[in-house]
């Protein structure tokens, strides 16, 4: 069944549109898990099955005291740089009005610094100040009192010391006042590490502690850099993967990391001593974001990932050249991903675990879920990110149904809830690849229904048709529906199995932040008794 319908408000439930009543269903299905009931004994299941994976520093982390800002005040110079700073990655001015700028593809006028009209991440992307000019730093610090507002969260004071540190290299001179922010900022950010979180907001402290500590002459310095390294030495093993993945296993955040660790090493140029401990993983992953690189030149959608946030994959290979940084030859191997690739197909398969047990935030809900490319443009597409706010759209973002892959009874794979938040976790096994015809694993994230539930998917790649195996394992009566996203223009036919009934509509599909641009998604759905398989077949014109 084909219908001509138009695209529903991003507020919607899910993002499906209600005037298709399979694919509203499907909505429906999806808003009433990821709210849950509000039954406090289902809240505080909900809590446990989250708290479990914690490390016990990210709880502890919680009770910590901020500093104080009377005891955060420092004076400092800039220090004399032996060696020279090569050209890094540069942003362009995101001010268009004294008070107005344009961030996250918005453009608003602002009251304040923390105008609590204006969404938070917008807010903290004003404060990074990925553009740095003298005039607009001494505004700020002028207009935000040390421990004020959301710019002193540890965060965007981690990457907004970073900026004005690598602005001031590029500078004859920088102002005394800008110098004593900057140390004053380090230090309030030294009593506010983001052990809560870990990750990659753990590197970006890291990253400013190192970059202060070494380009400050104050009496802290040193402390700030021993302990930047420190980190940096504990975190880096355990964050970047033998392939060469980010932990996150996010192409975006893998490629933040990555321009952080470059910044690190231009940093040792500038000092003129080399930082082995941190370039030594640079080539293994400008290896693996080729892998999720589609032939468009940009990163595939699996887990929080969109366009205009990192640098694209063609900038940062650039910046690493010019550090003297190339891509090692890294087969896709721990972080659970694979790509096969013939003279015509790009396929990527997500066999991945949603992120580290401690920091599944920026994970979805989409295990065996593929996106694939056909001469050169994007056919099969996941749904993207367009948002970090709790409400309906980052949960159907965040859920199964923004992705290509089977969803059971309604319920997503993951126990994705509020922004961030995942309880129970789908684990992969059984992944397996040719590494040039087909690839093949399952997941367990249905268990909770039976624990004998399985979902397994097979993937076959030919010159002319991409078959898909899907095998549901187990017992008793269930609802199975299988998500097939296009991207805009993309036309292939699919035929699904004579088992379902299917229904096509239009959806949204989001490469950038706020931005959502209609899309085609075909859904099949199923009722009937497992064990069962379904065959989907694609054919290219």
């Amino acid at each position: 069944m084909h219908s001509d319908i138009t695209v529903q408000s991003p507020d919607s439930k899910a993002g499906l549109h209600r005037d298709n009543p399979d694919l509203g269903k499907a909505a429906d299905c999806l808003v009433h898990h990821s709210e849950l009931s509000a039954d406090p004994w289902n809240v505080c299941q909900r809590y446990l099955r989250t708290l479990l994976h914690l490390e016990a520093i990210q709880i502890y982390s919680r009770f910590r005291q901020r500093p104080s800002p009377r005891t955060v005040a420092r004076t400092s110079r800039f220090r004399t740089i032996p060696g020279q700073w090569i050209e890094a990655i540069s942003r362009g001015s995101v001010q268009t009005a004294p008070n107005r700028f344009r961030l996250l593809n918005e453009e608003r006028e602002i009251a304040t610094w923390n105008d609590a009209g204006i969404p938070k991440l917008w807010l903290y992307n004003l404060h990074y100040f990925a553009y740095s000019d003298a005039a607009l730093i001494e505004r700020w610090i002028k207009e935000n009192p040390v421990g004020t507002g959301v710019g002193w969260d540890p965060y965007p004071t981690s990457l907004r010391i970073a900026n004005w540190c690598k602005w001031a290299l590029s500078q004859e001179a920088v102002a005394q006042t800008i110098c004593d922010s900057i140390a004053t900022q380090t230090a309030w950010l030294e009593g506010l590490l983001e052990t809560h979180l870990l990750a990659n907001h753990l590197l970006a402290n890291a990253k400013a502690l190192m970059f202060a500590g070494t380009l400050l002459d104050c009496a802290d310095s040193p402390r700030w850099y021993e302990l930047g390294m420190r980190l940096l030495e504990k975190e880096l093993p355990r964050q970047i993967l033998n392939d060469g993945a980010h932990v996150e296993r996010s192409p975006m955040y893998h490629s933040i990391v990555l321009e952080d660790l470059l910044d690190l090493c231009n940093l040792g140029c500038a000092l003129d001593r080399p930082m082995p401990e941190i370039s030594r993983y640079i080539p293994a992953m400008l290896a693996w974001l080729d892998h999720m690189t589609h032939p468009d030149g940009e990163i595939a959608f699996f887990n929080d990932a969109s366009f205009g946030i990192a640098p694209d994959p063609a900038t940062l290979h650039a910046y690493a050249r010019r550090l003297g940084f190339e891509a090692a030859p890294v087969s896709l191997g721990e972080s659970g991903y694979l790509r096969l690739e013939t003279n015509d197909l790009v396929l990527i398969f997500d066999a991945a675990p949603l992120g580290p047990d401690y920091q599944p935030g920026h994970g979805h809900a989409d295990a065996l879920s593929f996106e694939l490319s056909h001469c050169g443009r994007r056919v099969f597409v996941n749904s993207g990110t367009s948002t970090y706010e709790m409400n309906a759209t980052r949960a159907f973002e965040r859920g199964t149904a923004a992705h290509n892959t089977v969803r059971l009874d309604g319920v997503d794979q993951s126990e994705m809830w509020a922004a961030f938040r995942v309880a129970r976790r789908a684990r992969t096994f059984d992944l397996a690849t040719d590494h040039q015809t087909f690839v093949a694993a399952a997941h367990d994230g249905y268990r909770h229904l039976r624990p004998s539930l399985t979902h397994r998917r097979r993937i076959d790649v030919s010159p002319k048709y991409l078959e898909i195996t899907d095998q549901l394992e187990g017992y008793g009566r269930h609802k199975a529906e299988i998500f097939f996203h296009l991207a805009p223009g993309a036309d292939p036919s699919i035929e699904l199995d004579p088992h379902f009934r299917s229904s096509v509509g239009y959806t949204y599909y989001s490469t950038g932040w706020n931005l959502l641009i209609p899309n085609r998604a075909m859904v099949g759905r199923w009722e009937g008794d497992c064990p069962t398989q379904f065959v989907t077949r694609v054919r290219f014109d």
